[in-house]
């Protein structure tokens, strides 16, 4: 199992205070990724421990969290003793986290945001 760092930007979001995007917000998340880019759930489960994300904006220090996985959802938890906080990401477990895709995150305040994966690294 190969565990990837991918980076989300905040794309464009016409119709909100971000409709031109902001590069300076966005998660890092590391991952395990299927050959074809999507998230392997089997990897997941065997090393769900090192699956982590950090949400950065400009105005706070970073936050960090797990990727978490239940059923068919996946989501960014921040405190593992509560689910107020957890960030549901629309159809994650369908995405292929390849430069130039997008993806939707439901942000803390209730609004799903695009983001664009602008780096998939493999961690050694």
């Amino acid at each position: 199992m190969s565990l990837s760092r991918i980076v989300l930007r905040l794309a464009r979001n016409p119709g909100t205070e971000f409709a031109g995007g902001d590069d300076h917000r966005g998660y890092t998340l590391i991952a395990p990724l299927t050959a074809d880019g999507h998230l392997d759930a089997a990897a997941y489960a065997k090393h769900k421990a090192d699956c982590t994300v950090r949400r950065f904006t400009p105005e706070e220090d970073p936050t960090l969290g797990r990727l978490a996985h239940w059923g068919k959802i996946w989501f960014f938890d921040y405190d593992l003793t509560q689910s107020v906080d957890d960030e549901p990401i629309h159809r994650l477990g369908e995405h292929r986290f390849d430069i130039g895709e997008y993806v939707t995150v439901t942000d803390e305040d209730g609004r799903p945001l695009t983001y664009k994966v602008v780096e998939v690294q493999p961690l050694s």
